[in-house]
């Protein structure tokens, strides 16, 4: 009878990682991750809501801060026996101080994963309304999360080896500190092994570099845990060869690591326009935002002559005989959750890309008669939201500010009272001057 009941007491017993994972510290951990990365991205969100590859740089970005958390929050587990002082207690178990270590560090490294994955689902939901193109770039993901586990574990080993309250905290002041310094762009080699280095939205990594991250930030914190709690230390070369291993390849490979996002090379385009409005492939959505802010510029360009073959948008510059769309990136400013915060202004730029498309020398830039047509052209076209301020402040200034000023009113008031077919004639003429850098060639107004 009395067997009967030991076994069955000892089947009802939870096993001490179940207890360690559902109740204690480590839940608090887990809770800590995701308020901590969603205040961030609460307060960054025009800055990325409405970009797959925006969202995944932000999320990476976020692992300045959730790494030293990751450790602090190891570090404090770690020193809990300590705390309660009863250390030499559980030094007396039966079980292996590995098995023993584990199950206290494992649930804070699970529950800050599972934090860290909350609050990435939770920035996916809150992009899919306002993504204009491409798709979730989760590739940089899984060496995120090994990363933030092994800071876990790492900052365990601390926390059991340092016998100071303040551990926890002054852990997670230098690794923020270190983090912060090898993600300064002139860090050398060594920021290519920091598994926070911060990355531009175009780019994407070959595709073996989170491995191998994954293998440099755990094999570390493998090294650290088998090196303080196994019965044979010996057995942390393993993980620490392979580490260093994956360390050499990440420093020699350097810049080598990234390459642009072969869809930010590639454009979305509505030919129906003169010119053709195209936008980046990453943004396709956005194109009929962008010619809606354009069909005043288009309407009153059909018809005229000399003009680029396209307004563009990508990587690697404009062709001759292209114009440069105003750029969108970053987030925030001029588009912010997928909308053009400003149509007029986008526009007017718009205009300025598209009538000093040339690359002229200064002396040609400063011409009177060019600088008088382009006002006059982009008066025409698209004004600039600005105009009515800074004719307002020439009208109140010196003698000269205001015959300038009456000079770039005659010159408007010129251009928009010809015919249209003398108007066509006229910016046909101007643009096959202002694209040849030809001052001399722009028609009198």
């Amino acid at each position: 009878m009395t067997l009967v009941t030991e076994r069955t007491t000892r089947s009802r017993a939870p096993h001490p990682l179940r207890a360690e994972t559902v109740r204690g510290f480590a839940p608090w951990a887990g809770a800590a991750v995701v308020l901590t990365l969603g205040m961030v991205l609460a307060g960054s969100s025009a800055r990325w809501q409405g970009g797959w590859a925006e969202t995944a740089r932000e999320l990476h970005t976020a692992m300045l801060i959730i790494i030293p958390l990751a450790a602090a929050a190891g570090c404090w587990q770690g020193g809990r026996e300590r705390r309660r002082r009863t250390g030499e207690l559980l030094a007396t178990a039966v079980r292996a101080p590995l098995t023993r270590f584990l199950a206290s560090a494992l649930p804070v490294a699970l529950w800050v994963v599972a934090g860290y994955l909350v609050a990435v689902g939770l920035a996916l939901l809150a992009t899919w309304p306002f993504a204009q193109g491409d798709r979730p770039n989760l590739a940089l993901l899984p060496a995120d999360v090994v990363a933030s586990a092994s800071a876990a574990l790492a900052g365990h080993v601390v926390g059991r080896a340092v016998s100071w309250r303040l551990a926890a905290p002054l852990l997670a002041m230098a690794g923020y500190v270190g983090l912060g310094i090898l993600a300064v762009g002139d860090a050398g080699p060594g920021r290519h092994l920091s598994p926070a280095v911060p990355v531009m939205d175009t780019v994407v990594p070959v595709w073996w570099q989170p491995v191998a991250m994954a293998v440099w930030t755990g094999g570390l914190a493998v090294a650290m845990v088998l090196a303080y709690a196994a019965r044979r230390r010996v057995t942390a070369l393993l993980p620490l060869a392979a580490a260093a291993a994956a360390g050499v390849l990440l420093v020699q490979t350097g810049d080598g690591l990234w390459h642009t996002d072969p869809l930010a090379q590639h454009q979305v385009c509505d030919t129906s326009t003169t010119p053709a409005v195209c936008v980046n492939a990453r943004y396709a959505g956005l194109l009929p935002q962008v010619r809606d802010a354009l069909s005043g510029i288009t309407g009153k360009l059909a018809g005229v002559r000399n003009l680029p073959v396209r307004w563009e948008d990508r990587e690697g510059g404009t062709h001759a005989d292209e114009a440069a769309l105003p750029s969108v990136t970053p987030f925030g400013w001029s588009l912010v959750r997928g909308r053009l915060t400003d149509p007029e202004q986008y526009a007017w730029e718009a205009v300025t890309a598209l009538g000093l498309r040339g690359d002229c020398p200064g002396k040609e830039r400063e011409d009177a008669k060019l600088m008088l047509a382009d006002d006059a052209v982009e008066n025409y076209l698209a004004p600039s939201p600005g105009q009515e301020y800074f004719d307002a402040r020439d009208a109140k200034g010196d003698k000269v500010q205001r015959a300038e000023l009456r000079e770039r009113r005659a010159a408007r008031a010129r251009l928009a009272g010809m015919g249209e077919k003398e108007r066509r004639a006229w910016l046909s003429a101007y643009f096959g001057a202002r694209g040849g850098c030809h001052p001399k060639g722009v028609p009198a107004l």
